[in-house]
């Protein structure tokens, strides 16, 4: 026999309603958002569907990804000459290589320096040869000129030569 004060049965919907209720509320209390899309890492890179080739997810070879990430950032003509540098004997040959050395590279201009005047003298007249020997190996219009400079010389700014006032030309009027 039933019991005249026992409450009706609830229906399945509404004890699976008050479930659902009582797990979205825990899950907000942990700090997540029931209902809402993921959220993903700014740093992630976007989805492209899926597919049977490889995604952005996927494992790729470093020299892709570092290729990849010199031409987002315009570096692969600055890589592609600190490479001729890093082979400075192999581009120039052995004779050359053992008189000057490359100092600097910015703005398509190479500066190499000589260990003397008749060796600088010597690679301006190679200038010629040694762009067209770059562009075969950087590639065309990544160094735009080479500049030549003669050994640097001692400065007499500091030290016991030095001259302290106006300067040598001060008695001349």
């Amino acid at each position: 026999m039933e019991d005249p004060d026992a409450a009706p049965p609830t229906p399945p919907a509404e004890v699976a309603r008050a479930a659902l209720n009582r797990a979205k509320a825990a899950a907000r209390a942990r700090g997540l958002r029931p209902g809402s899309p993921p959220r993903r890492s700014p740093l992630a890179e976007p989805r492209t569907g899926s597919g049977s080739g490889p995604g952005a997810r996927d494992p790729q070879l470093l020299s892709d990804v570092l290729g990849r990430l010199l031409r987002e950032k315009g570096w692969t003509a600055d890589v592609s000459v600190g490479g001729v540098i890093g082979r400075w004997r192999e581009v120039v040959g052995d004779q050359v290589a053992d008189h000057c050395a490359p100092e600097t590279f910015e703005d398509k201009v190479l500066v190499v320096r000589a260990d003397s005047t008749a060796w600088a003298t010597q690679v301006r007249l190679l200038v010629p040869t040694l762009l067209r020997r770059l562009a075969e190996e950087v590639g065309e219009g990544v160094v735009d000129e080479v500049k030549v400079l003669g050994p640097a010389g001692p400065s007499f700014r500091r030290g016991p030569r030095s001259v302290r006032g106006q300067g040598p030309r001060d008695t001349w009027g």
